[in-house]
């Protein structure tokens, strides 16, 4: 007994392990059967383990919680791997379409002609540029020439192109991923931030910043949600128009939309003003470092002179493959299939938290791979600090505010439905709502049942 619970103490047996039934570990250790199962049924006692009738006997979520001793404090490592992870940024990598993406494969290598083995071009492969000019304007209105277009290791790649030939301060959003902010910066740009509301970016105070560039989510606004309103898509090309500006679009996730119509690029209302950047990582995977960027006509050739004749990640053959999948309606059928399994992720999550959590409100689910949950003031890193017990991997929604924002702050958490495998899902959400505080009083992590 004293070995099973320092094995859960010290978290070589993690919460919702499944012990062996007690007869098995009775034979195993050579033990008489009552003396097993009269310690599982003290370590039920003192919440270390759980015993559910007809499914067996499993390390307590909360058991750790029940050591009271005083132990020298441990910081998180990437070593020890959380359970659960509902941390945005990744869809379900069980789901990507092996079969069809070998059999785009191996046509595309088939049919690659043979200047796709040399240095090749440094705007990328024609293949693909044309397969993704075609793409982008059926699917998301965007005014794209495969001449205009340059194919990057996805967002980040084309952001440190970018960057390297804008000078300047840009804008960026109060809210939004801070290693793209430390891109810019290394790149020599000042960064600014927008303030952020249920309409997106508040972009009517960009003259005031003095930015020559700003960089904008306006299909989805990373990460609290929602479209940037018309009134303001039509206000910020009239401000690049005015001013000789540039509007970055960073299009992340504009293939996922559930209760609205698609939202089409601000690209669209000027081609010579708008950089459209998308990528394949959050509608296929980011392992395959495939980007693009369509251009005003201008800045071409200073991205190209940017990029240099060769440019690591962005493979070739990948390139052939991802061409010959958007040609072939794979990558169309992938996007409605996936469509349609994160609709049901998202309602999901929505079920679960109104008959556990009804008191906490969700924003942001219209469109996307997350969404973001309200908190109370002053309870945010208590929160996530309460899932990590529960070996759920989450984020606050703080990590994404921008340092020198005027705005006040306000507590949430970011949640990546879209992460988890299908079989782990169900356990996510449960170690979700463990954590989430009590409508009454506010109090964290106290829905434990160990």
């Amino acid at each position: 007994m004293g070995a099973l619970r320092d094995a859960i103490r010290t978290g070589r047996l993690t919460p919702g392990t499944r012990l062996p039934p007690y007869r098995s570990l009775a034979t195993d250790l050579g033990l008489a059967r009552n003396t097993v199962a009269e310690a599982y049924a003290e370590l039920v006692a003192e919440g270390w383990l759980n015993a559910r009738q007809g499914s067996g006997t499993y390390v307590a979520r909360r058991a750790q919680l029940a050591d009271q001793r005083p132990r020298r404090p441990t910081a998180p490592s990437r070593a020890s791997r959380p359970a659960y992870n509902l941390v945005q940024g990744t869809p379900d990598a069980s789901a990507f379409p092996r079969s069809a993406w070998l059999a785009s494969a191996r046509r595309a290598l088939t049919a690659a002609p043979n200047d796709a083995f040399g240095p090749g071009d440094p705007r990328g492969r024609i293949e693909l540029r044309r397969s993704v000019a075609e793409y982008l304007a059926r699917a998301r209105g965007v005014r794209a020439d495969p001449d205009r277009i340059v194919i990057s290791s996805g967002f980040a790649g084309a952001l440190r192109l970018l960057g390297s030939v804008r000078t300047g301060t840009i804008a960026v959003e109060a809210y939004g991923l801070g290693h793209y902010r430390h891109l810019l910066s290394g790149a020599g740009l000042e960064t600014v931030s927008l303030p952020v509301d249920d309409r997106g970016a508040r972009v009517e105070g960009l003259a005031a910043t003095g930015a020559e560039t700003v960089l904008l989510t306006p299909a989805h606004q990373f990460p609290t949600g929602g479209p940037l309103h018309h009134e303001r898509r039509s206000a910020v090309v009239d401000w690049a128009r005015a001013g000789g500006g540039l509007v970055l679009e960073d299009d992340y996730d504009g293939e996922f939309r559930y209760d609205r119509q698609p939202v089409g690029a601000v690209q669209g209302l000027d081609p010579d003003r708008v950089v459209y950047i998308g990528s394949v990582s959050k509608s296929l995977s980011p392992a395959l470092r495939l980007g693009w960027m369509v251009l005003p006509g201008g800045l071409v050739d200073a991205v190209v002179e940017a990029k240099g004749e060769r440019e690591p990640w962005a493979s070739a053959l990948e390139q052939l493959t991802l061409a010959d999948f958007l040609d072939s309606g794979s990558y169309d059928r992938h996007v409605r299939r996936m469509r349609r399994h994160y609709r049901r992720r998202r309602d999901q999550l929505i079920e679960v938290l109104g008959e556990r959590a009804p008191h906490v409100r969700v924003t942001g689910i219209a469109a996307g791979l997350h969404a973001v949950l309200e908190l109370p003031p002053g309870t945010e890193a208590s929160v996530v600090k309460a899932a990590a017990w529960q070996g759920l991997a989450l984020e606050g929604l703080s990590l994404y505010r921008h340092a020198d924002s005027g705005e006040p702050p306000y507590d949430g958490l970011v949640v990546g439905y879209g992460t988890p495998p299908e079989h782990a899902f169900a356990g996510a959400l449960d170690a979700l709502c463990e954590a989430l505080p009590l409508a009454e009083s506010g109090e964290v992590g106290g829905r434990g049942r160990a």
